[in-house]
């Protein structure tokens, strides 16, 4: 996936201004920066989910395959298929652990020959199969935080998806889930490429093969905070050598 001179604007307010970046396949992008500086706005743009925000647009070119997905007569539920999202907060639906995993392939109209051996392939991948097995037919609600929100991923799995978006996946987490998570995310990205938004540095340090810093400007007549993106590079480079002032500023605590 790639963005070239991408804008996002809610209205007349352009929250996030010519952010030009690459995602590579089989790899793990972390978007970071302050809070209010678009990173979240950015991610729901790779896969039209601020279609369902009134008086969203996007200008310039979001490119997946080689495609821009904004193009018109592009399906953005074909999109949001093949570019999955994991939220902030686990959300299951209120059905039990299997109908939670079955229910993409469903409405979508996946062909599968067989339901079961998807669902068990599914939450293998997200490594809760030996956990549940022996409940499929329970309700989601009665897993812990951390085990919904790998729920969560294998229901995104199921459709058979590209690329995984995560918004911020272990924020809501307790240490012990957060480190399952970013654990599944380095399995997970042996078959799929991943772009992740986290406030928490040292976990882009982690996990993430290359990063983003974003910040926002303000405009001096309304105080409007528009995103940029300042630099991007491999982890390591952004984290040890950072080739932009306000970057070395940032990972090293001086505001943010």
């Amino acid at each position: 996936m790639s963005c070239k001179d991408v804008d996002v604007y809610y209205g007349k307010f352009r929250a996030v201004t010519g952010v030009n970046l690459e995602f590579g396949r089989n790899e793990i992008t972390a978007l970071i920066g302050p809070s209010g500086c678009g990173k979240s706005t950015l991610l729901r743009s790779l896969n039209r989910m601020n279609d369902l925000v009134d008086g969203a647009r996007v200008d310039g070119d979001v490119l997946f395959m080689g495609e821009d997905i904004y193009r018109k007569g592009v399906d953005p539920i074909e999109v949001r298929r093949r570019i999955g999202m994991v939220f902030q907060k686990p959300n299951p639906f209120p059905k039990s652990i299997y109908d939670n995993i079955a229910y993409g392939p469903r409405v979508t109209g996946m062909k599968v020959d067989s339901m079961d051996d998807l669902v068990e392939e599914a939450l293998t991948k997200a490594v809760l199969w030996d956990e549940v097995k022996d409940k499929l037919k329970q309700s989601a609600f009665g897993l812990s935080g951390g085990q919904q929100q790998r729920l969560c991923i294998a229901r995104t799995i199921a459709v058979k998806p590209d690329v995984i978006l995560m918004d911020e996946p272990c924020s809501a987490l307790d240490p012990i889930a957060t480190m399952r998570i970013e654990d599944l995310m380095q399995e997970l990205r042996q078959d799929y490429t991943i772009v992740i938004v986290t406030h928490n540095m040292q976990q882009a340090a982690r996990v993430a093969d290359r990063t983003a810093f974003f910040t926002a400007l303000a405009d001096k007549g309304t105080g409007d905070r528009t995103g940029v993106l300042v630099e991007f590079g491999r982890t390591t480079q952004i984290f040890e050598d950072p080739r932009d002032q306000r970057t070395e500023d940032y990972i090293s605590g001086r505001f943010g």
